[in-house]
């Protein structure tokens, strides 16, 4: 099946998606992956299916989504491989525009460093980067890339492309417990997404089964360190742990507009008592929110920050 959905995405509102590269086509075996270890380990780029065949698919499914009164926001590469390994992926966006709806690729930037890659995503609207790390022994140790390629020339590659990018940048980090979660690692990545400057970075943990049964999320205080770190260097900075909804929005109901806001993002303790005033409710509502343990709280720098509390044993708890 190429195209699949259209699903709900927080990052994306109704995406249809795009399986352009058959399983596991990848140019990682990242630690953490959801869909398993990589089965063809490869960088050369190579058609995979005729970009008329994608059209076909993704014209059909808009077709039937459309019949049901549905809405589509983007059409998104977002294969189980890497989507840039496509060889005529720009041909596809091209024949793919006609449809008028936005173009978005989730790709983790391995093959950006390449000119042919650079203008094939220069025709989207919106584009997603890996950045796991930008520290060698680290990116090797949890991306597992290619033995071929180079992190310097990634990072210099994800630069060069937003120097001339028109469309929505954004950035994605994985982090995983004694991995790339370390002070070092931190620091470096945020020296990068602020030279970078996306529009917004995700951050995010594993909640499905990783390729390796090793991997584990780092702890609440880590999460929260770690939003706070990079929120120094780039404008917006969000949560991508699997929790959708109204974040930032305020609704009437303070324990729910809470929940949703710390879920994606730390509230500092005065933001807290802005939004409660907001809300003519008092404290009473944190506390409770603690008490019930859905939220903590953690301190950073001098400063109280209150957070949805993800972990209850080593299980990630539902919204």
């Amino acid at each position: 099946m190429i195209a699949f959905g259209p699903v709900p995405s927080r990052r994306l509102g109704r995406s249809l998606g795009i399986n352009n590269i058959p399983h596991k086509n990848c140019t990682y075996s990242c630690v953490y992956c959801q869909v398993g270890r990589t089965r063809s380990f490869q960088v050369e780029r190579r058609n995979f299916y005729a970009p008329e065949m994608v059209l076909k698919e993704v014209q059909e499914k808009v077709t039937k989504t459309r019949e049901f009164g549905e809405t589509i926001d983007y059409l998104t590469f977002v294969p189980d491989g890497e989507p840039t390994l496509d060889l005529y992926l720009d041909r596809t966006i091209e024949l793919l525009r006609p449809l008028g709806i936005r173009i978005a690729v989730i790709t983790n930037g391995s093959l950006i460093w390449r000119q042919d890659v650079r203008k094939a995503l220069m025709e989207t609207d919106w584009v997603s980067f890996k950045v796991d790390s930008t520290i060698e022994s680290v990116w090797r140790k949890t991306n597992r890339p290619h033995k071929s390629l180079q992190l310097g020339a990634i990072l210099d590659g994800i630069l060069e492309f937003r120097n001339n990018y028109s469309g929505t940048l954004s950035t994605e980090t994985m982090f995983v417990r004694n991995t790339n979660d370390g002070e070092e690692n931190l620091t470096s990545i945020s020296d990068f997404l602020g030279r970078l400057n996306p529009e917004i970075s995700y951050l995010s943990i594993p909640i499905r089964p990783p390729a390796e049964k090793w991997v584990r999320p780092p702890g609440e205080e880590v999460i929260a360190r770690t939003c706070q770190i990079v929120g120094q260097r780039v404008d917006h900075v969000e949560y991508l742990i699997g929790y959708e909804g109204n974040a930032f929005a305020f609704t009437g109901n303070p324990e729910q507009d809470l929940l949703s806001i710390m879920a994606v993002h730390p509230m500092r303790e005065d933001a807290v008592a802005k939004l409660l005033q907001k809300a003519s409710a008092d404290w009473a509502v944190v506390k409770g929110l603690v008490d019930k343990g859905l939220l903590i709280n953690t301190e950073y720098k001098g400063q109280t920050f209150y957070m949805r509390k993800f972990f209850r044993g080593d299980k990630l708890t539902s919204q």
